[in-house]
């Protein structure tokens, strides 16, 4: 027997959630798959130790905040997975989970969708594919699976104990790359970091988090990625309290810093000569971030303190003067690699014309070029806050404004005019 449904949701993330609170609001019948748990990706793709990258007051959904707990401090991934799941409960939203999604077709000759599911068949008039972009994790074909090293992707790690005895090269300098790198570290690793292209703001300034800055500033709401942004990523902690990162810290501490990895033959790692351009440009956008948050300041006249110190930059390193630009892995004792690439999306369930020839999704602000067909929770899917957890929340509701305005178009019979 076939189920019907107006609107079937694909993901029980934040996404998924927020995706079903519009609904309810615009009262339009849905169902939310998941797979596995709600949140699950919180709970099972993520290190032990992984906090939120924002404060509680701001990374949350707009309607709950996170109950028992400083608004200032950084959940970590578990109460994040809870806070969710609790959510999900105060909206009574209609999630079945456990169930997976194979298979996504237009119908033929009548409106809606044909969905196959591992719990039987579902039609519906409109599909959300609130997903996420974290689904495939990307590993570089670099490296020969049979090359004697232990290589392991970000969403795979949980802890250092989990990795050989030996020296670590963590590749890429992203939040989920510094931070590990840091725990590492701090479990006395011989770390190597590849770094490459990326933003680092101030973990706070002049009282307020960054952000609060990136709010006000209106960095959150930027609509247009500039060009050669596609992999900048920001690099920023909430561990231990939060704080900034700070690659030459890091060298000082003991991690050597080398440039992009970009080949790897006869055991020996290739790197770009890009290291020093990457920490210079990562700290002129610190200080041009600095400057704007300044004149914010004057402009409203604000009483903030001053922090002069937060401009301060200490001499580079030895290993970014003199960058290491190979590395044979055996000789300096590198046992494992930890890929912290970044992911991909999967929607090879999704049998309809909503792609490009390289698989990524063809849409405007999630409306895809297929009718009916909806996405949620892409990076800059309607501007740079997209991805995260409040501002998948207001893409959300884009979408299911145009769910609605589209049902209505469904739903006119011109017999009764």
């Amino acid at each position: 027997m076939t189920e019907k449904i107006d609107t079937l949701v694909v993901g029980g993330g934040q996404a998924g959630i927020a995706m079903s609170e519009h609904l309810s609001n615009f009262k339009i019948p849905h169902l939310v798959l998941e797979r596995r748990r709600i949140a699950e990706r919180w709970r099972s793709e993520r290190w032990d130790s992984l906090v939120a990258n924002g404060p509680a007051w701001h990374d949350r959904l707009p309607g709950m905040e996170f109950a028992d707990f400083d608004p200032d401090a950084f959940p970590s991934k578990e109460r994040i997975a809870d806070y969710l799941v609790a959510y999900a409960d105060m909206i009574n939203a209609p999630i079945r989970c456990g169930v997976e999604v194979k298979e996504v077709r237009r119908n033929v000759h009548r409106p809606g969708f044909r969905v196959e599911t591992s719990d039987g068949l579902i039609e519906a008039n409109s599909v959300v594919a609130a997903t996420g972009s974290f689904q495939i994790p990307v590993i570089p074909d670099l490296v020969p699976a049979n090359a004697g090293i232990t290589q392991i992707h970000s969403s795979a790690y949980r802890n250092p104990d989990q990795l050989p005895e030996g020296a670590v090269l963590v590749v890429g300098a992203g939040s989920s790359g510094a931070q590990i790198a840091d725990e590492l570290l701090l479990a006395s690793k011989s770390i190597f970091l590849s770094v490459g292209p990326h933003d680092l703001p101030p973990r706070s300034y002049r009282g307020r988090d960054f952000v609060w800055w990136l709010g006000v500033l209106g960095k959150w709401d930027a609509v247009t990625m500039e060009p050669g942004m596609e992999h900048v990523t920001i690099a920023v902690s909430g561990v231990r309290g939060g704080h900034t990162v700070d690659f030459r810290r890091l060298a000082r501490q003991g991690i050597t810093l080398v440039g992009r990895t970009e080949s790897f033959t006869n055991d020996v790692m290739y790197f770009a000569t890009d290291l020093a351009d990457n920490i210079a440009r990562g700290n002129a956008y610190t200080l041009s971030l600095l400057d704007e948050a300044d004149a914010y300041v004057v402009r409203n006249g604000l009483d903030f303190p001053e922090e002069p110190e937060v401009r301060k930059v200490e001499p580079d390193p030895p290993c970014v003067t003199n960058p290491v630009l190979e590395l044979n892995l055996t000789e300096v004792g590198i046992t494992s690699i930890l890929w912290a690439t970044g992911f991909d999306v999967d929607y090879s369930w999704l049998k309809v014309d909503a792609f490009d020839k390289e698989g990524k999704p063809k849409h405007e602000r999630g409306i895809s070029a297929e009718a009916g067909i909806y996405f949620l929770g892409l990076p800059w899917q309607s501007r740079r806050g997209s991805s995260f957890i409040w501002g998948v929340w207001h893409d959300a509701k884009f979408l299911a404004d145009q769910i609605f305005i589209r049902r209505n178009y469904l739903a006119y019979d011109d017999s009764k005019q």
